[in-house]
């Protein structure tokens, strides 16, 4: 099982990953589309990836905007696997 990691170390790891943040115990992003479908083809490939790497973020949705929220539930906060997630779902959204 990961460890839950320091602030400084959350800190530093979401230093590479454009817009995500650290608020409280998750690390987050909103994202912002164009229509409401847009959203959810985005959250179809984060479900995608999130099967892939058997973690899985919380997502909400409010018309066209899209909130993942990321913790190790079992440990109560914040690991590398969140952050290997968050990482995961940038790449995969480069791609596309």
């Amino acid at each position: 099982m990961p460890r839950l990691l320091s602030d400084s170390k959350i800190t530093k790891g979401l230093g590479t990953l454009k817009g995500w943040k650290h608020e409280g115990k998750f690390i987050t992003k909103t994202y912002e589309f164009k229509t409401f479908m847009e959203g959810v083809d985005f959250v179809r490939k984060v479900a995608a990836v999130a099967e892939k790497e058997e973690h899985h973020p919380d997502i909400g949705i409010r018309y066209t905007t899209v909130t993942l929220s990321i913790q190790t539930h079992s440990e109560g906060g914040v690991t590398e696997w969140d952050l290997e997630l968050a990482s995961a779902v940038e790449r995969a959204l480069a791609r596309t």
